[in-house]
């Protein structure tokens, strides 16, 4: 399975892997950095000039410097307006940016993985980390760090004027930022723990969302609306109980966290009467900063807090940033042949298709006994391989192996001659052709499917492929062609329909290697007839692999594998293996006698 990098889960060892996201930005973040500065000092301003007010033009009764003073008031206003606009507006697009960039390595990272990592980890799990992490981390660059300058800087800035002014009066105030560092300390692990079994549990019920939507016939043909609503009502009355458990403790550490940054105002009410005798501009400046101490102090609470729910957002987008995949491609293969993103196909050598299983053997990361012991097998370019044996025997193991899906615990697959690794993944999978059992159609036209298997096909080439595998029948009959819409995943079609034309855009890629994983297996009759009679053109002049669990259909092949209990237990040609009367004979006979009774009683 994909490796993980541990360290990720450690405290806070996630926010240097946000370093080159953030780091692209640094020139708007500098400004806003500055900018809050700004801000700030505005705000460190105005106290001043009110007590210069207090105490010159109503203390001493005269307005000699009034013009200048308002002159000044107005431009630093105006400054303060001009830094705060800045400020917000390179927030706002530092937040959409980032979210793009994080978004977008996530997705890319995904198309690198393997399939072990899909397999384990379920829809609503990976949805949850690239959409709704990437946001809370996107908000925590941006609008955390914009803010957390600002009220930093306001809260040490005020501190260093009331020094300045009045020392012991501005110690006494400062006696609550230790009870505020004791306070962070009794809650930040429980914080921590709360908000990561929430975000747990909210890719869970997003799992639930996801097979509501996609499984709805199933569920509506089984009846298990009620059962399916007990789940999610459940999950969801979890989620409740957990939320309001992290809600409180918020709660409590916001209460008890506002109680001691309320103290500073009863300081400077208790022991700064005195200065409203001589100096009521003085006084009057004091109960500023220490009434606006209290919203940098509420706003560093929530900041915290949001941080550590944040945290868990880091760590989980990291850990899927740091999974390694099973199979990779080496620096060496990189360098030569470029990756998926970035192919050089101007060194890609021709793929003719010639097949070798040199002393392979193989198991699955996740099991413990071998698949495949030492297993040797040339496969000559234009051969046609079956692979048959019961449903859930192992049959995708060796066209796992040739596609590179997995690779051998030990021994090599050979593609022309040469170890598939020394060559990139997309090198082979570019020439590999693909019909699943169950067909896939992306969103959009059925133009637009055709043409993932060879975009520069031209109108004649298409129309070759359908009418190859009589999926012309099916672009007819639909209202505007080509250009019918095939709906989410092709819902508008058939499962035939859907299947006819899968198989159409293979062929369209014109690739070397053909496999077929039990292409005819959920389409009706008709739709198999028409594959079937496709199936033996469109192997000519390739090496197709053949997974079948109807054994009427691999009568022809050069070659047939029976796979029983995931390993390999027969091979030959139909007539040698019916002829050994061993489990292919088995399951022959089985299959016809089972055909032969259905046929009589229809």
């Amino acid at each position: 399975m994909e490796k993980r990098d541990e360290r990720a889960s450690l405290p806070f060892f996630g926010i240097p892997r946000l370093f080159p996201f953030i780091r692209k930005y640094r020139r708007t973040l500098t400004l806003m950095f500055f900018c809050g500065l700004g801000g700030t000092a505005v705000d460190l301003a105005l106290p001043l000039l009110q007590r210069y007010a207090l105490n010159h033009y109503i203390a001493e009764r005269t307005l000699d410097t009034l013009p200048f003073y308002i002159v000044l008031y107005v431009l630093i206003l105006l400054f303060g307006a001009a830094v705060n606009y800045t400020s917000t507006l390179g927030a706002w697009s530092t937040e959409v940016r980032i979210n793009r960039d994080l978004r977008s390595s996530a997705f890319d990272h995904l198309q690198k993985l393997s399939f072990s990592y899909f397999n384990q980890n379920a829809v609503g799990y990976i949805h949850s980390r690239v959409m709704s992490d990437t946001g809370r981390i996107g908000s925590l660059v941006s609008w955390t760090l914009m803010d957390s300058v600002w009220h930093t800087s306001y809260l040490l800035g005020s501190i260093i004027v009331m020094l300045s002014i009045n020392a012991r009066l501005a110690l006494m105030v400062m006696l609550i930022l230790p009870l505020i560092v004791v306070l962070y300390s009794l809650f930040q692990g429980k914080l921590i723990r709360g908000n990561r079994q929430i975000r747990e549990l909210n890719s869970k019920i997003t799992g639930d969302f996801n097979e509501g939507i996609t499984g709805a016939k199933t569920i509506k043909t089984l009846v298990i609306e009620e059962k399916m609503g007990r789940d999610f009502v459940a999950d969801t009355r979890e989620m409740r109980r957990r939320g309001i458990h992290v809600a409180r403790l918020r709660g409590l550490f916001a209460l008890t966290m506002h109680l001691a940054s309320s103290l500073a105002l009863a300081i400077v009410l208790w022991k700064g009467g005195y200065i409203a005798e001589s100096e009521v501009g003085t006084f009057s400046l004091f109960m500023t900063y220490a009434q606006g101490m209290m919203e940098p102090v509420r706003w560093i609470v929530d900041a915290i807090s949001d941080v550590i729910t944040t945290q868990v957002n880091i760590e989980r987008l990291t850990r899927l940033l740091g999974t390694v995949p099973d199979v990779r491609d080496s620096e060496e293969v990189i360098a030569k042949y470029g990756d998926s993103f970035d192919p050089k196909k101007e060194n890609w050598e021709p793929l003719r298709g010639d097949i070798e299983f040199r002393d392979v053997s193989f198991r699955y990361p996740d099991g413990d006994e071998y698949v495949l012991e030492h297993f040797n097998l040339k496969i000559p370019f234009g051969s046609n391989i079956a692979i048959v044996g019961e449903t859930g025997a192992g049959k995708s193991t060796l066209v796992n192996l040739v596609c590179r899906f997995f690779e051998p615990t030990e021994g090599q697959v050979l593609i022309d001659g040469r170890d598939a690794r020394e060559r990139s993944q997309l090198w082979l999978h570019s020439a590999i052709g693909y019909v699943l059992q169950t067909p896939h159609l992306f969103s959009g036209t059925i133009r637009e499917n055709l043409l993932y298997g060879r975009p520069e096909a031209t109108e004649e080439e298409i129309w070759r492929a359908l009418k190859l595998v009589s999926a012309d029948e099916v672009v007819n009959r639909m209202d505007k062609g080509l250009d019918s819409d095939v709906g989410e995943g092709g819902d508008l079609l058939s499962t035939g329909e859907k299947q006819l034309i899968s198989f159409a855009r293979a062929i369209l890629a014109d690739p070397r290697i053909l496999v077929l994983d039990e292409a005819t297996a959920s389409v009706d009759t008709l739709t198999e007839q028409k594959i079937q009679s496709a199936i033996e053109t469109v192997i000519a002049g390739r090496t197709s692999l053949v997974i079948a669990h109807r054994l009427s259909t691999v009568r022809n092949a050069d070659l047939i594998l029976v796979v029983n209990d995931g390993k390999i237990v027969e091979r030959g040609t139909h007539a040698e293996l019916l002829k050994a009367k061993g489990c292919y004979y088995r399951l022959y006979t089985r299959q016809y006698e089972e055909e032969a009774t259905h046929s009589a009683l229809a």
